[in-house]
């Protein structure tokens, strides 16, 4: 006759902790402040601003040839009349306006 003996409450308590701590790193890896939701939200972002970058920089590639064309060592004839135009609000003596 063969006796079955219960596990010993050290065995549960050990198997219930390591349970535990699997769960909760695993958790932790995909939840976590630096898990991986956590990562792909900073990778869109990251995304997202890299485009407004390249937007500005375009932006500012775009003004900085605009002053130049209105600098002092270089002048853009028609660059200069339509900003005449649009600012000061001048006219050529042979143009109608129509409102």
């Amino acid at each position: 006759m063969t006796i079955r003996k219960k596990p010993a409450l050290g065995v549960l308590t050990y198997f219930a902790v390591a349970f535990s701590l699997c769960l909760y790193f695993t958790f932790a890896a995909v939840q976590g402040d630096f898990g991986l939701f956590s990562r792909a939200e900073i990778e869109a972002e990251s995304a997202e601003l890299r485009a407004q970058l390249q937007a500005i920089e375009a932006q500012v590639a775009r003004m900085d040839n605009l002053t130049r064309r209105l600098s002092d060592t270089y002048l853009d004839l028609d660059l200069l009349d339509a900003q005449a135009r649009s600012v000061l609000g001048l006219l050529r003596s042979d143009e109608i306006v129509i409102r």
